[in-house]
């Protein structure tokens, strides 16, 4: 789309002095020719602040083009993985020299900001089609239906420390103080797998507290062991 055109000083002047003739802001845009959002963006200015200077933006030009911008953000939505330090050594072969804290700038603008990695179970596609056949079947099923059903699952507990990735905050200097580190042992110390099964869901609204926990024991636990045994 075309850039529009900036409006003269004695254009906006004109269209001042129409406005204090008794004139409306439709009649000012047709006879001057001027879009009406304009005029009444100028009329607007001058009843708030008594000027028709036009409002000029101020701060340092930024040092990604436009041009950039968008191959950054096409960078990224082709291969999520790809790092800041990528991204600013590609620009400084193109003759961009950033720092990386720009490309992360750049990215926040477009809602793209860097996440740790969420771990999922590894599905192949037979695995996708069934648990897809699955919902499709049973995606209707009532309460009832689903008191009736018994569930399981596995998890694996370490032995000692933490297989899960975590962050803390600290100070320069401070990455090996005890406090900021997590102890570990050689090969993880082990771990065991446990496999459980439950009866029956309850959605828990808001955070779940000891006294939800109590009652959800209370109304479900006995009354779904009954009905299992």
């Amino acid at each position: 789309m075309e850039k529009s055109k900036e409006i003269s000083q004695d254009l906006r002047k004109q269209i001042v002095d129409l406005h204090k003739s008794g004139s409306s802001l439709g009649a000012i845009s047709k006879r001057l020719k001027v879009p009406r959002s304009s005029v009444q963006t100028i009329v607007r200015k001058y009843k708030h602040h008594g000027t028709t200077q036009p409002s000029y933006h101020s701060g340092r030009r930024r040092i990604v083009s436009p041009r950039d911008e968008r191959t950054l953000v096409r960078k990224v939505q082709i291969n999520l993985r790809t790092t800041a330090k990528d991204l600013e050594k590609m620009l400084e072969e193109t003759g961009t020299k950033v720092s990386i804290s720009t490309v992360k700038l750049v990215l926040y603008r477009h809602n793209l900001k860097g996440r740790s990695t969420r771990k999922k179970p590894l599905l192949q596609n037979r695995h996708k089609k069934a648990r897809l056949r699955f919902a499709t079947a049973h995606g209707d099923k009532d309460r009832t239906f689903w008191r009736n059903v018994l569930g399981s699952d596995e998890t694996k507990i370490e032995l000692f420390g933490h297989n899960d990735h975590r962050y803390v905050w600290g100070k320069k200097g401070e990455a090996c103080k005890p406090k900021n580190t997590i102890p570990t042992v050689k090969h993880g110390g082990g771990s065991i797998m446990l496999c459980g099964c439950f009866a029956a869901l309850h959605k828990i609204d808001g955070i779940m507290r000891r006294q939800n926990y109590v009652y959800i024991l209370k109304q479900h636990l006995k009354t779904s062991a009954r009905k299992l045994m």
